[in-house]
């Protein structure tokens, strides 16, 4: 004879069903977060170290960039939002060049994160992004492979251009704009040469430390 259930015995029953489904739902995303994570950290170390060989490729320095990194914190001019690290790159043990690391919340969607290279008398050894959220097409033609725009900081001071020209055309500056999309490159225009003036007030320190900490912020 089947056994009739009571209400209260269906509704512990079905409470007991989804309890289990419950824990076994968070239990797949817990292991397919997890594994997604990993798999995003390695892909964003793989395109970091990509980006520190484009902007200082191996013939314009004799040490190993990650080998020479040191910790950095600065939320006024590098809006680091915590703790980064930057990179020296030598020749014969003299400091030629630094890697900063740099960070705009005014892209388009958001945050933008850069790296950018300077050499030891002040100019842009190269510029690259190495996370956003740009839209596909549009926002995101600083991408090597995608157009020439990035590679426009190369050379590139503090005093060429004059201070004015720290903008896109539409402001009145020296940067091209990208078509449909001025806040994005006026966005990292803005980053760039706060790094620079960050590099210039904190010169001596970045170019003389040698395996230690420099906290600015």
């Amino acid at each position: 004879m089947q056994e009739t259930l009571t209400p209260s015995r269906s509704v512990l029953r079905n409470s007991l069903i989804l309890g289990v489904f419950a824990i076994c739902t968070v239990g797949v995303i817990a292991f397919i977060q997890q594994a997604t994570s990993e798999r995003i950290a390695m892909e964003q170390q793989r395109m970091q170290m990509r980006a520190l060989n484009e902007i200082l490729p191996d013939d314009q320095h004799d040490n190993d960039l990650l080998e020479d990194g040191f910790s950095i914190a600065d939320r006024s001019l590098l809006r680091l939002p915590e703790p980064a690290t930057a990179w020296r790159a030598r020749q014969q043990g003299q400091v030629v060049a630094v890697i900063l690391p740099a960070v705009t919340m005014d892209g388009y969607s958001g945050r933008i994160d850069l790296l950018v290279g300077i050499r030891a008398n002040g100019e842009l050894a190269g510029v690259r992004i190495t996370n956003h959220r740009e839209t596909p097409g549009l926002g995101d033609k600083f991408e090597v492979g995608k157009g020439q725009w990035i590679f426009s900081f190369e050379g590139k001071s503090l005093s060429m251009p004059a201070p004015e020209g720290w903008a896109v055309r539409k402001d009145g500056g020296e940067f091209d704009q990208f078509v449909g999309a001025t806040i994005t490159p006026r966005a990292v225009v803005r980053a760039v040469r706060n790094a620079l003036l960050y590099f210039q007030q904190n010169r001596d320190e970045l170019l003389q430390l040698s395996g230690q900490e420099a906290n600015h912020g």
